[in-house]
């Protein structure tokens, strides 16, 4: 066991919770609201009342929760004396030249209508799954549906690009107001998580390629981890960058408690996703990834460990993992009716 002291802070008050948790799983409801949490002889009783507070118990151990009557839009926090944080990954939407069965690649096309529409699905998905910070790539079709998907946010708060080029970049696009500085999600943009460089391939049709060059050739430079096509990377490549980034920016925002959305590229999420899960080269190129799926993995002690997808906007079993994300929906829940 664990003891685990929790705060929420936010404009509307602080919730404090202090108390035991193991990690896998039971359900309970009570008074006007009620959420799914899946965990070992962990039983949680929650009723948010206006002027009231909640409770659960396990053994010995008791929570109380108060919380004040006012109703915000502002995010709750999800942070815990353990570390312990969300990492989404998401493949964005389809893009005009994936509709095309062109080779893509560095190629800076936007997004299909279906594409859209699977990045307002994905966040949909994501809806109650805390996100304090996205990374994208350099690319418009990384950037759209990072921005699509939070448009279904509970927590309505805004995406805004940070520019960084260059000092004039910057001033320019400073945020006077600290209060609408709490309520935006800055976007960073980076050319590391940039889809696989397809070198001569890019634009060609990936049907009348295979016919020019051999099925076999085209499946080697799209599949295998360390043959590049035609003055193009290989995956091997592509991993290199990625990783690197991943490594020296994002993971330090998960191990200091920020929760994270990467919305890139095929190529570079599977790269992502080799290192996280420790997968071989062998492995790695058979893994699949859809556009516009998200993917939920939990970070904590040192760990990543793999949620699945989140299945829509109502499943509460992706929280189940941990204490802090099953009240972070429950809080959201309680503002939003």
């Amino acid at each position: 066991m664990r003891m685990v002291a929790t705060a929420f802070r936010h404009p509307i008050g602080i919730v404090q919770l202090h108390g035991s948790v193991s990690d896998a799983g039971s359900a309970s409801k009570c008074g006007h609201s009620s959420f799914r949490f899946i965990s070992k002889n962990f039983a949680v009783d929650v009723a948010l009342l206006r002027k009231g507070h909640c409770s659960y118990r396990q053994g010995q151990q008791h929570v109380v929760c108060a919380l004040s009557s006012q109703a915000q839009t502002t995010c709750p926090s999800s942070s815990s004396s353990h570390v312990e944080s969300a990492l989404i990954l998401i493949r964005h939407g389809e893009s005009m030249w994936n509709e095309k069965n062109l080779f893509t690649g560095c190629v800076d096309v936007p997004l299909t209508k279906r594409g859209v529409d699977e990045a307002i699905e994905a966040g949909k998905r994501i809806s109650n799954i805390p996100v304090d910070m996205i990374y994208t790539s350099s690319l418009i079709r990384a950037q759209m549906t990072a921005m699509l998907t939070m448009t279904q946010h509970h927590c309505k708060k805004v995406p805004i690009i940070m520019h960084n080029e260059n000092r004039q970049a910057k001033s320019w696009s400073q945020i006077y107001s600290e209060d609408t500085e709490k309520q935006s999600i800055p976007v960073i943009t980076a050319w590391q998580l940039n889809e696989r460089m397809y070198g001569e391939l890019q634009g060609l049709n990936k049907l009348e390629t295979a016919e020019r060059y051999g099925k076999e050739q085209v499946h080697e430079w799209r599949r295998s981890y360390n043959s590049p096509p035609p003055n193009g990377e290989s995956l091997e490549m592509c991993s290199h960058r990625a990783v690197a980034y991943f490594k020296d920016h994002i993971q330090p925002q998960l191990q200091s408690g920020r929760h994270v959305m990467v919305a890139a590229h095929g190529n570079s999420l599977r790269s992502i996703i080799m290192y996280l899960e420790k997968l071989t080269s062998l492995e790695v190129v058979n893994l699949e990834l859809p556009t516009g799926l998200p993917l939920l993995y939990i970070y904590k002690e040192g760990k990543f460990m793999r949620r699945g997808s989140p299945v829509g906007p109502t499943e509460a079993g992706v929280y189940a993992y941990t204490e802090s994300l099953a009240l972070y929906k429950q809080t959201l829940d309680e503002k939003l009716y």
